[in-house]
């Protein structure tokens, strides 16, 4: 028997920093929040290795699956047009949506996809569809919700508008996170007006549009986004960290190769080094507090690259960089590595990134991909509406390309 609509016998309330509260009125969201596999997200921290920088940024993707839960709960609420566009079924899927959407993430976040190759998508559409506590919370409530949930997430709906409130370049999560990330690093770049953009939403043709009223609080929103990323996200020292964390990993890979037994120590790591798929259940275990616990063992290991990476993480002793500006740059860094008694391979990290800014549509007709602005009866997607997005579009991507190395290797 469904118990889809149970209610809670009373309403569950949280107090958030960000949201003031979270509201929860369903049983299954309730049940869900309680299941292990997502309280496992307390031990996960939101912003990965940023707290080297912001030492305030201590966050986890716990408080912030529950912040997306609620901007999807207000969005139903306060949209015009949307709440009464949705079936309660769809309405109950789509708070799980938010909810669920980050439980497939590994330690220190999106760091952790570099080392296993393996997206935290993939996690979570495994986490929500196979057995497990979530699957069983979700089935229980009703025999279809986890691959309606699933597809939500995964973009497989055929509704895209379910899909288009939890991922998109205006959705339920990226409004969450700038804010929670801009709180706790204690830094002022990703606030913008959230309640401006949740009023001055409505609903078009089945999709989330703007009111021409809203443009300004979008444009905010899309300059929040962009200072916080170069900002924050991106900061060179976070970026360090983590290069170091995938030097530990790439080290261990080689040891499964060459010298296995030096890892026996720390063979909980062992499945994600290996070329095999990594079940639940390893995943589950696989927390901060173990990867960190796993490092403090390797501070006493017997292969020297591996307790001198393992030391300098956990004593914020993070590589120097600079920006890279050619190849012959980098080969007299990596020289003047090797004459100082490293291996390169280990201690010179190069890392590439890009950002946009906004991505206009590439198609006109392609009407879910981008922000839309209801102008006078017609649609208008963003850049063609805003002066200061069109600026941003017309422009080219900002890239930046920076090279890691041990701050006591000096080269000419």
């Amino acid at each position: 028997m469904s118990t889809l609509n149970k209610r809670c016998v009373e309403q569950k309330v949280m107090r958030d920093t960000v949201h003031g509260y979270i509201h929860v009125n369903y049983q299954v969201i309730w049940d869900l929040i309680n299941a292990p596999e997502f309280q496992r997200l307390r031990r996960i921290h939101q912003l990965g290795g940023t707290y080297m920088v912001y030492h305030t940024a201590e966050h986890s993707r716990f408080s912030h699956s529950l912040g997306v839960y609620e901007v999807v709960r207000q969005m139903i609420e306060k949209v015009s047009g949307l709440k009464e566009s949705l079936s309660e079924e769809e309405q109950i899927a789509l708070l799980c949506a938010g909810l669920l959407h980050d439980v497939g993430h590994g330690p220190f976040s999106h760091a952790f996809e570099s080392v296993t190759s393996v997206h935290h998508e993939t996690f979570t559409d495994r986490i929500i569809r196979e057995p497990s506590e979530i699957n069983r919370i979700l089935k229980q409530a009703s025999p279809d919700l986890p691959k309606i949930v699933s597809d939500i997430i995964a973009h497989r709906h055929e509704r895209t508008l379910l899909t288009q409130i939890i991922s998109s370049q205006l959705d339920a999560d990226r409004m969450d996170y700038l804010l929670r990330d801009s709180y706790f690093t204690g830094v002022s770049y990703g606030e913008f007006d959230l309640q401006r953009i949740l009023r001055t939403m409505k609903l078009e043709n089945d999709r989330i549009v703007m009111k021409e009223s809203g443009i300004h609080a979008v444009e905010d929103y899309i300059m929040a986004r962009y200072q916080m990323y170069w900002q924050v996200y991106l900061h060179p020292a976070s970026r360090s960290f983590e290069g170091i964390l995938l030097s530990i990993f790439s080290r261990m890979r080689d040891l499964m190769t060459t010298n296995p037994e030096l890892l026996d120590c720390v063979a909980f790591f062992k499945p994600f080094l290996n070329n095999t798929e990594i079940s639940l259940e390893d995943h589950f275990k696989l927390d901060e507090p173990a990867v960190t616990h796993g490092f403090t063992v390797l501070t006493d290991s017997d292969d020297p690259i591996l307790k001198d990476l393992a030391l300098r993480l956990l004593n914020r002793v993070l590589f120097q960089y600079e920006d890279l500006t050619g190849t012959n740059q980098l080969e007299k860094i990596r020289r003047a590595t090797i004459q100082n008694g490293y291996d390169a391979s280990y201690y010179v990290v190069e890392d590439f990134t890009t950002q946009t800014l906004y991505q206009k549509p590439y198609r006109k007709e392609d009407t879910n991909s981008g922000i839309y602005v209801s102008i006078k009866g017609d649609l208008v997607e963003l850049s063609e509406a805003s002066s200061i997005v069109r600026g941003f579009v017309q422009g080219e991507d900002k890239e930046d390309r920076k090279v890691f190395y041990p701050k006591e290797i000096v080269y000419e």
